[in-house]
């Protein structure tokens, strides 16, 4: 959810403690006759939904305690085994692309990697066929043949799997199998598998629970229509000793057991996958132990609660549900760092819990998911004890506005103004209005940068301990600066960022004019840039090279618009500018347009730049006019200087990071340590609001 200013003046702690002790009174969370409230909350890991689009082909769960698996009805749980401490994959039985089958488990692996790098999701897995152990590559999870299909050919197509495959055929495996047997154990069911697999047919064991006991059989073919299900059929019936056979009930929960090689990728190690019907199956994972269940494909974390694997809009859903004040234990440390104030922390966590309340099942089949889209919840690795004592102490606590949950947004920080909702999403909300935020505290213990100007015209930032005064001064008054050591690097912006290149790397001793400071980039200050009219230009959507971009700004100095060349931008909320050359950390910012000036000529003739492409002169200090070079300086009647360029180039000033509707995080930190509560914070943030629970 971290998802011209009209007054660029910082607010001082003491003025907006004043501004504070006015604005709100002394509540408590008073106790309300109806408090919504959530016994439990499903968190979205994998989920394909109308608002997020995240998906997996397969998931990995381990439980140190001991995984057990069973099926989710509507009336309750059917527990059907423990799968022990073993890792376990799960996946559906639906629709795949097969892209390889093949006896040379690097030939599988090389292909698995390369789908993988396309953007696919590829598996491997092995079974035992025409006396050989064979291993197959399958992409995706898909609802229906044709997608599947086209999944195929778009994968074919890549020069790297064409070349991988050589003659190997891709096709398009099914759930369609035909069942026999029964069978007392899984390896019994396995020694049939076998035996069929044997004569070339894929096979596999099969559980169910039937009379609350596991029930093994053998599951014939991954057809992916009728044609190749006959087919299969008439391969069993040839067969000494094959069970009779039968059409699986899809409608029926099962689990298809295969073997599994891709987390280990070896050949030699690998884990039991468990494929699902597509229909209404609902997979139950649990565990007794309060260690936790790890997913492997989310970073390894490990979760509270239990986990439902089932089919939502025809791919893998993963929900993690767990007890509502327990996924708040995850939330608030992962929000807001655990070494702040507790009434801090306090803060985080009724935001957190009425932000959550106030979504109800906006993912379909889930509250939430586990990102900023909603907001982060990491697993049990990042609960601390400090912010868990903040959620205990203020447990059930939450935010109303006319007796409901207020939608509690929260981004980090609001660069010392909030935002109206309207400047973000372009529609008002009585309780999201602009205030002033005790921000600054992000730039604590920051280094100051230097805006320098090289001996070759060119400017960039360097770090104020790489620099020492000369005591000297330009023909202008400017301070000249020395390097104090080899090999500085002058950067494009005042952070280290070495993903960006240097504007130039300066020897020991080498002269520098200093014509700005200011503090290392942080989430209350920062600077973007420079860019190019054509990086501009295909950021923007323009269809010329941007010559000038000009902004309009709300009550709280947020851009509400931006003009390309004149032209505004069609945007759908003035959040979109957000997106700007990849993403600015704010849309609180003002543009530098180093080209743009007024020439005043003689006859008090007045120029525009950059419209006017005539050549540019420029009087240096001993008064004698040139024309410009690339780079040229400008100074004010106060001896400010301006670094100019002759062609257009932008940067971006900016303050603060994300939406900066709602709670400020750092704001919170802020009034914290100027001695204000929970209480207090959250209605300064939210206005017109009670605080109601407990």
């Amino acid at each position: 959810m971290k998802h011209k200013l009209k007054k660029r003046t910082a607010i001082s702690a003491l003025t907006l403690a004043m501004a504070v002790s006015v604005s709100i009174w002394s509540e408590k969370p008073s106790e309300g006759a109806s408090i919504p409230k959530l016994d439990t909350i499903r968190v979205a890991l994998y989920i394909d939904s109308a608002k997020y689009h995240y998906n997996t082909a397969a998931a990995t769960f381990t439980a140190a305690g001991g995984l057990k698996i069973g099926i989710r009805t509507p009336a309750s749980v059917e527990q059907w085994f423990n799968a022990g401490t073993n890792a376990v994959r799960i996946a559906v039985d639906d629709y795949k692309a097969k892209m390889a089958e093949t006896s040379d488990f690097n030939t599988a692996l090389a292909v698995q990697k390369r789908l993988q790098a396309l953007g696919g999701s590829a598996v491997i897995t092995s079974q035992q066929k025409s006396g050989k152990l064979l291993y197959i590559v399958s992409e995706g999870s898909y609802s229906t043949a044709a997608t599947a299909k086209t999944a195929l050919d778009k994968w074919s197509k890549d020069a790297n799997v064409a070349s991988l495959l050589g003659n190997v055929k891709a096709s398009v495996s099914g759930p369609l199998h035909l069942e026999g047997g029964s069978y007392a154990s899984e390896d019994a069911a396995r020694n049939a598998a076998r035996t069929l697999g044997a004569a070339g047919l894929d096979a596999y064991p099969a559980v169910r629970v039937l009379a609350g006991k596991p029930s093994y059989s053998i599951m014939i073919g991954s057809a992916a229509d009728t044609a190749a299900l006959n087919a299969a059929k008439s391969l069993a019936a040839k067969v000494s000793g094959a069970p009779a056979l039968r059409e699986v009930d899809a409608a029926t929960p099962y689990l298809l057991l295969r073997d599994d090689h891709t987390v280990t990728a070896s050949a030699q190690s690998k884990q039991v996958a468990y494929a699902f019907p597509s229909g209404s199956t609902k997979l139950w994972l649990s565990t007794d132990s309060t260690q936790g269940i790890k997913l492997t494909e989310r970073s390894n974390r490990t979760y509270r609660g239990s986990f439902e694997a089932s089919v939502y809009n025809g791919k893998l859903a993963i929900i993690n549900e767990l007890p509502f004040e327990q996924y708040l234990y995850s939330v608030v440390p992962s929000e807001m760092p655990s070494s702040w104030p507790a009434e801090a922390l306090k803060t985080q966590a009724v935001a957190a819990r009425t932000y959550a309340l106030y979504q109800g099942l906006s993912f379909g089949i889930a509250h939430v998911n586990d990102t900023e889209l909603s907001q982060m919840y990491t697993g049990i690795g990042s609960e601390k004890a400090s912010a868990t004592s903040a959620v205990n102490d203020t447990a059930g606590v939450i935010a109303l506005y006319n007796s409901k949950p207020i939608e509690a947004l929260f981004s980090s920080n609001a660069g010392g103004q909030t935002a109206d909702a309207t400047e973000i999403w372009g529609n008002a909300v009585p309780y999201l209005k602009s205030v002033p935020s005790p921000d600054q505290s992000a730039a604590k213990g920051l280094k100051n940068w230097y805006r320098v100007v090289l001996p070759t015209g060119e400017s960039g930032f360097v770090r104020e301990d790489l620099l020492s005064n000369t005591g000297k001064v330009n023909p202008v008054g400017a301070r000249i600066f020395a390097t104090n050591t080899e090999g500085v690097n002058v950067r494009q912006t005042p952070i280290i960022n070495e993903a960006m290149a240097s504007v130039s790397k300066l020897a020991k001793g080498t002269n520098v004019v200093v014509i700005d400071t200011v503090v290392e980039s942080n989430n209350m200050n920062w600077i973007a840039g420079p860019f190019t009219p054509e990086a501009l230009q295909k950021s923007t959507g323009s269809s010329a090279p941007v010559k000038t971009l000009d902004a309009q700004y709300g009550e709280s100095g947020r851009v509400i618009q931006v003009s390309v060349n004149g032209k505004p931008m069609n945007v759908k909320t003035p959040i979109s500018y957000r997106s700007l050359m990849g993403g600015l950390l704010s849309t609180r910012f003002t543009i530098d347009e180093t080209a743009r000036a007024t020439i005043i000529g003689a006859g008090e003739m007045k120029a525009e730049r950059p419209a006017s492409s005539g050549t540019l002169y420029v009087a240096g200090a001993d008064g004698e006019s040139k024309p410009a070079a690339s780079n040229y300086y400008i100074m004010n009647g106060s001896g400010q200087v301006r670094a100019a360029t002759r062609d257009p180039q932008f940067r971006f000033y900016g303050y603060g990071n994300g939406h900066g509707v709602g709670l400020s995080q750092y704001g919170a930190l802020g009034l914290s340590q100027l001695g204000y509560d929970y209480a207090y914070i959250l209605q300064y943030y939210y206005k017109d609001i009670t605080i109601e629970g407990k």
